[in-house]
């Protein structure tokens, strides 16, 4: 069950842990949104489960009833040791204090897994490194399964993007995998309470593009020259990061299905693969 913010004060004078406003640490009041994240989880009981930011152990007190093992990572040495005394009679939980992203993929994954079968990541993630852990978890191996997050509604509405208002995190997110909004969630959900709206967010992680190594360095180049003016139209972006003539642009663009006004936000993924194509050859 969640804590009510009283109890929460208390937690915080007991222990001498205040959420930080620059790092977008907010504790989840609202049981409500709790069971909303762990039914978007879609645990298992043969399911493993990473859990970062455990906090005050709310959401870890119900991963652990549906999941095989659970391992939580913790960088706050006073809320790991207030975790080890609150669980400390649960086997399938394991507490690391560590910085998330400073350990490697198949350290954690060897710690969750011993090695073998798959995991799903679940965290209501300061906010302030999302992009970062996105980043950590869809590029590099080994991957999870799914990922269930609880972050800034603006970042999910900008996941989910659809062609015309597609950015470079938009496409960093869905060639890797495929996000959904499962529900939005409000500043009253939180203690302290957050100047900005939630939203859950479900990413079932999958390789849909499996590019060779050139074509993927290439695909990535091409976007992140084609995303860095995204007023500009995506011939003259190229057209300068690549020193490449505008007419032999606007031939490769034609031949992806491109109108030569295009802009970056304008193509999906396939189009920009196509493109990366056309340049290539």
């Amino acid at each position: 069950m969640v804590l009510e913010p009283q109890k929460l004060k208390q937690l915080f004078e007991e222990y001498g842990v205040w959420p930080s406003k620059s790092k977008g640490q907010n504790f989840l009041i609202d049981q409500v949104v709790l069971e909303k994240i762990v039914q978007a989880a879609g645990l298992q009981p043969d399911n493993n489960v990473l859990e970062i930011g455990p906090g005050f152990g709310i959401l870890t007190e119900e991963l652990i009833k549906r999941a095989q093992k659970v391992l939580g990572i913790e960088l706050d040495k006073r809320l790991v040791y207030f975790l080890k005394q609150k669980f400390k009679h649960e086997k399938k939980l394991e507490i690391l204090q560590t910085d998330i992203l400073k350990i490697k993929n198949s350290e954690l994954y060897d710690k969750l897994t011993k090695g073998q079968g798959s995991y799903k990541l679940v965290a209501n993630l300061p906010y302030n490194i999302t992009g970062a852990v996105l980043r950590k978890f869809l590029v590099y191996e080994p991957k999870p399964e799914a990922i269930i997050l609880l972050l800034q509604k603006e970042v999910a509405q900008r996941i989910i993007a659809q062609p015309g208002k597609m950015s470079l995190l938009a496409l960093s997110v869905q060639f890797y995998g495929q996000p959904q909004i499962i529900d939005y969630v409000s500043q009253e959900s939180f203690y302290p309470k957050p100047k900005v709206e939630s939203a859950i967010l479900k990413i079932t992680v999958k390789n849909i593009y499996n590019l060779e190594v050139l074509m993927e360095k290439k695909f990535w180049q091409l976007a992140k020259i084609g995303f860095s003016s995204p007023r500009k139209q995506l011939q003259n972006n190229l057209s300068a990061g690549l020193s490449i003539a505008k007419e032999s642009l606007k031939n490769s663009l034609k031949l992806a299905g491109l109108r030569p006004d295009c802009r970056a936000q304008d193509l999906n993924l396939d189009q920009w693969i196509s493109l990366t194509k056309n340049l290539m050859t």
